[in-house]
């Protein structure tokens, strides 16, 4: 695994790639070998702020699928921890669309079944692999259509 500095420079950058082109590029798609990215706007579970990450994620029907691991770090990242305080969100997608969502954590067969779902939008070691290296449980998150 890439050191700790790296990783959380590589989100800066892309970050910045993303507000620098106003969002038309640092996003993409999910296709076969590669998943996509999507940018998630969370409420701030102290400071009530609007937060925003850019994550790796797959489309299954309507549903999104995230997997909350910290960049491969130790403990849980933010953004899955304010979903868990409001688990209304937005996200933008790419090619401009913006969707209103409900978080929730994927548990048993479910969760099973959505991760090994990853696996076919994934390239190199398996996400077993660098989830073993982490003692903190990975959780699947399965954002939802909001209702009206």
């Amino acid at each position: 695994m890439p050191p700790r500095w790296f990783v959380r420079t590589a989100w800066a950058v892309h970050r910045a790639v993303y507000r620098i082109t106003g969002g038309r590029k640092g996003l993409s798609a999910p296709e076969p070998g590669s998943y996509g990215m999507l940018r998630l706007r969370t409420t701030g579970r102290r400071s009530g702020a609007e937060r925003a990450a850019i994550l790796a994620y797959y489309e299954e029907g309507e549903r999104i699928v995230l997997i909350a691991m910290n960049g491969w770090a130790e403990g849980h990242p933010a953004w899955w921890l304010n979903l868990q305080a409001e688990p209304h969100a937005v996200v933008d997608l790419p090619g401009g669309e913006e969707r209103a969502v409900v978080a929730r954590e994927a548990l048993g067969e479910e969760r099973t079944r959505l991760w090994d779902g990853f696996a076919a939008y994934t390239r190199g070691p398996g996400l077993g692999e660098h989830a073993a290296r982490r003692e903190t449980p990975t959780p699947v998150v399965v954002l939802e259509p909001a209702a009206g």
